[in-house]
């Protein structure tokens, strides 16, 4: 189940990631995770904004997750930073 109520951010435009919220919603979801990685973490906040105050203005937000991965790029160690956004209606 934890998939089926999760959107992940990346590289897709901002209204893409709204009409899939606004989509799993009218789907009968009780809850939407938003998350994503990196330099699309100011996207996913757009997402949940723009589903907030132009689409479902009944809609709360219930949680907010922050913290950091460690990814391995050529041989390298990264620390990358992740969000999580839990959206109710």
């Amino acid at each position: 189940m934890a998939d089926e109520n999760t959107i992940y951010v990346g590289k897709k435009p901002t209204m893409n990631y709204v009409l899939a919220c606004v989509t799993l919603f009218h789907n009968g979801q009780k809850d939407v995770i938003v998350k994503a990685r990196g330099k699309a973490i100011s996207k996913a906040v757009d997402v949940v904004q723009v589903v907030k105050n132009k689409f479902l203005q009944d809609l709360k937000i219930d949680k907010i997750e922050i913290g950091t991965e460690e990814v391995e790029n050529e041989g390298k160690k990264l620390n990358v930073s992740t969000i999580s956004i839990t959206v109710k209606k």
